[in-house]
């Protein structure tokens, strides 16, 4: 991806949502001809020169020091996901080797194949592209649509976008489309040579709408916590919190357990679902579909 072009859009876009009430600044009358700050305001804001700020934001980025990062993100107000990823983005055009790549992981280490079986709940590791590398039973049950008739490495932004039972399955589409989408951006800004998050990007870009309309904003995102609703097919509506924690003995790796409220009636379907999973997916593993945890 382009660098330059990443960063004078997301500087762009995070400029044009802050109105000059929110950044503290004074109103005057007439009509503004650009939406929120303009860059002499964010200049002043940030303490450069209006020449250095419009350098930055035509993403020339290289050499600016963590103190002109931090002030730009401050009369930004970037969010803690949003300053990462400036940093970031910084770091790609100090980047002295451009050719490097580095591709997500595609495995698990059997240490963590073996937390995954003693967890007593649904549970997955995802790599930084959204694809499912590992899964227990119960986590396979939880996500059947994706696994049911993949030709491919399951990956959840792909059926998110492009398999149709995706609105169905999620209680919250619009919310799950965005936030899937902001959990890429950032992917990208922290793997921009990643060929394979570039490929993945470019075939949901051709591929839907929805997607090059949320990819346009330039939102990302931390996933590390929240609630998921879910519509199974075999049991039914399902309320779960669920937490993402980084592996850090794998980099690039996260680890998903969901959860329900005890005695409550997701409880019950979970309950129920363990009992289908122990029979059904015992079925399937006689059959020639992939496993998750196996490179493709």
């Amino acid at each position: 991806m382009d660098n330059r072009s990443e960063i004078r859009e997301f500087l762009a876009t995070r400029r044009a949502r802050i109105t000059p009430q929110q950044a503290g600044l004074p109103a005057f009358g007439g009509k503004r001809r650009v939406p929120g700050l303009r860059r002499e305001e964010v200049a002043m804001l940030a303490g450069v020169s209006v020449d250095y700020y419009t350098r930055l934001e035509r993403g020339d980025l290289g050499g600016a020091s963590d103190s002109v990062l931090d002030a730009l993100a401050g009369a930004l107000q970037l969010d803690e996901a949003e300053r990462a990823h400036l940093y970031d983005l910084a770091r790609a055009v100090e980047s002295r080797d451009p050719r490097r790549r580095r591709s997500a992981p595609r495995r698990v280490s059997p240490s963590v194949r073996r937390v995954l079986d003693v967890v007593m709940a649904p549970a997955w590791v995802r790599n930084g592209r959204a694809d499912v590398v590992a899964t227990n039973t119960l986590g396979r049950a939880l996500y059947w649509p994706l696994f049911d008739g993949s030709t491919k490495r399951p990956n959840t932004a792909r059926f998110t976008f492009l398999d149709p039972r995706a609105v169905d399955f999620y209680g919250d589409w619009e919310r799950t489309a965005s936030d899937m989408v902001a959990v890429l951006r950032a992917e990208a800004g922290r793997t921009p040579n990643d060929r394979e998050l570039t490929a993945l990007i470019g075939e949901l870009s051709t591929r839907s709408q929805e997607f090059r309309t949320r990819w346009a904003a330039h939102n990302v995102l931390f996933h590390r916590t929240g609630r998921k609703s879910l519509h199974h097919p075999v049991v039914g509506d399902l309320d779960l919190t669920y937490e993402a924690l980084d592996l850090t003995s794998s980099p690039g790796l996260t680890l998903l357990v969901y959860t329900a409220e005890p005695d409550s009636a997701t409880q019950e379907s979970l309950d129920l679902l363990a009992s289908w999973a122990a029979t059904s997916l015992r079925e399937e593993r006689g059959s020639s579909q992939p496993e998750p945890d196996v490179s493709s």
